[in-house]
């Protein structure tokens, strides 16, 4: 059943990414057991949400090979790939909650939420390269190239507004309203919100320039094979 949406040779891939998860999930699961800890409960909710966007992605990639992209079922899967997919990314700002817990040595809290952010970006450049080749395959690459671009800013806009003004993908659908009207107030009215172009730019150089390594990383064992 897998093996008709993921290709075999992608097997290892996978494995070694479900290990360093159950490493992740372990240690969590290790503090909560001796007492150190339950308040990193939080990151499997944040690692299971960042996992949505890829399996969105991987259906949608296998459906596009005999399918126009056009299609209904396409369409929708690529709304929900690209709304769940700024969970993957929200995740490099956890680190945040590192200094709100006393009691546990901060470097070893360190350690396990960079793993845990390190799976969740993962999640999402998988995604966004999916995304991005799909793209390759049907338009002109300075196109392709600029919406990944323009994706990439959007990306941090909605992390921003999950950090800060506390929203989440789920409300597009709950509580849209409320969620357009934040967001557009941030827009019009960025002097209200003194961190907000700060934090776009350097979410969009740093999501950006680590898309740029991974991308040129796979396009150099691609043209060596």
């Amino acid at each position: 059943m897998i093996s008709k949406f993921i290709d075999r040779k992608y097997y290892p891939i996978i494995i070694s990414l479900m290990i360093a998860l159950v490493v992740c999930l372990g240690i969590i699961t290790v503090n909560s057991i001796t007492g150190k800890s339950s308040y990193y409960y939080f990151l499997p909710y944040n690692i299971f949400l960042a996992f949505v966007s890829p399996i969105f992605a991987i259906f949608l990639k296998s459906r596009l090979e005999n399918q126009s992209w056009l299609k209904a079922p396409n369409i929708v899967l690529t709304f929900l790939l690209l709304l769940f997919l700024p969970n993957s990314f929200y995740m490099i700002t956890d680190l945040i909650h590192v200094q709100a817990v006393i009691g546990i040595d901060v470097l070893y809290n360190i350690i396990f939420t960079n793993l845990a952010i390190f799976i969740g970006l993962i999640a999402g450049f998988i995604s966004l390269y999916i995304f991005h080749y799909e793209l390759l395959r049907r338009i002109y690459y300075k196109y392709a190239h600029l919406i990944i671009g323009v994706l990439i800013v959007l990306i941090s806009f909605a992390i921003y507004l999950g950090r800060y003004l506390r929203w989440n993908s789920w409300d597009i659908i709950i509580n849209p309203t409320g969620l357009l009207f934040d967001a557009s107030d941030t827009l019009i009215h960025p002097s209200t919100h003194p961190v907000f172009f700060p934090i776009i730019i350097a979410l969009s150089l740093t999501i950006g320039s680590m898309y740029i390594v991974i991308w040129q990383f796979i396009k150099y064992f691609k043209q060596k094979s």
